[in-house]
């Protein structure tokens, strides 16, 4: 294939795909890219899609579940393959040393197109891979991406295209986004039967990420306003007093609801909230712990530290 063509396009001819796995990528990322091109072989009865799975070493990758996935080599083994698609998760900056940043910088032109999922926008990011690019990363990191890369227009979309790179938000973008790839190649039909070989359906690229949430028909409606609310204010969080007359209640006919429906009150629901979004921040970005603080709504790291420690039964700082 010439390294001027895209991937994204009608082509009888098999693709080779070069996976870079980082440690602590996710299994479902690993298996939402290549599933649904093993699936397309099957239907195809043909190996049209390609792929070797490459890492930082060369050796088995471990994942967040635990499990090693085998590896073909280093991200020298990659080459020859027609696109390379980077795949990384939590700690992606620890797995993504400075030697494997210039390698993957210089080893970029080579193929037709390059792609990251989840954190792997940041991997391509690093490398220069992105500037002048439109991408997208998992939706947590968009605002933290955008401020440390302001050379890329970066999307709240679940998958972007953008000439020869390519981004999905994670795991459930990674699947639509192959099966965009098998509908450009072999048409809209073998895109829809590898989508029900998994009982789903295939979103847009351009869908948002985080689409609004459909009625929870198991709480009460007001209690689910209510959620919705303190969901949304977590660097600002409101009184109980001051939720419950934005959703028109009484505070203690709110305090009541959220007793039947959830066994919590709304402040504490509202605390656990802001202490679970804490703990994504404390063990997936190296931010100060007092501007994790601030982002989830308390006033100092050390009121955080304490609310925390006593909901998790550890001091934060022992999680980095």
């Amino acid at each position: 294939m010439a390294k001027s063509a895209t991937i994204f396009a009608a082509s009888q001819q098999p693709l080779t795909l070069a996976l870079l796995v980082l440690p602590q990528s996710s299994i479902l990322e690993v298996a939402s890219t290549l599933d649904p091109l093993r699936s397309a072989n099957r239907h195809l009865g043909s190996d049209s899609y390609r792929w070797r799975v490459v890492s930082p070493d060369g050796r088995a990758v471990p994942l967040t579940c635990g499990i090693e996935l085998p590896s073909n080599g280093p991200l020298s083994a990659a080459e020859g393959a027609d696109a390379l698609i980077v795949i990384a998760g939590f700690q992606q900056w620890q797995g993504a040393t400075q030697p494997l940043i210039r390698s993957l910088a210089r080893m970029a032109p080579r193929f037709a197109a390059v792609g990251g999922i989840d954190a792997g926008a940041w991997v391509l990011a690093r490398a220069g891979l992105l500037n002048g690019y439109k991408a997208t990363v998992h939706w947590e990191d968009h605002e933290d991406f955008a401020a440390a890369h302001p050379g890329v227009d970066v999307q709240p979309s679940r998958f972007v295209l953008d000439r020869n790179r390519f981004t999905a938000g994670g795991a459930a973008p990674a699947a639509d986004l192959m099966l965009h790839l098998i509908k450009a190649r072999h048409g809209p039909a073998l895109a829809l039967q590898v989508a029900a070989s998994f009982i789903t359906t295939a979103r847009d690229g351009h869908d948002p990420q985080i689409s609004p949430k459909k009625p929870d028909l198991r709480l009460d409606p007001r209690v689910a306003a209510a959620i919705a609310r303190m969901e949304a204010r977590l660097d600002q969080p409101e009184t109980a007093e001051e939720t419950a007359r934005a959703v028109g209640l009484s505070p203690r006919r709110l305090e009541q609801l959220f007793t039947q429906n959830l066994g919590l009150p709304p402040a504490a629901y509202a605390l656990s909230l802001r202490l679970q979004a804490a703990r994504r921040m404390i063990t997936d970005t190296r931010h100060p712990l007092a501007e994790v603080a601030l982002r989830c709504g308390f006033s100092s790291a050390s009121s955080l530290s304490r609310a925390f420690s006593a909901k998790f039964g550890t001091a934060p700082s022992r999680l980095r």
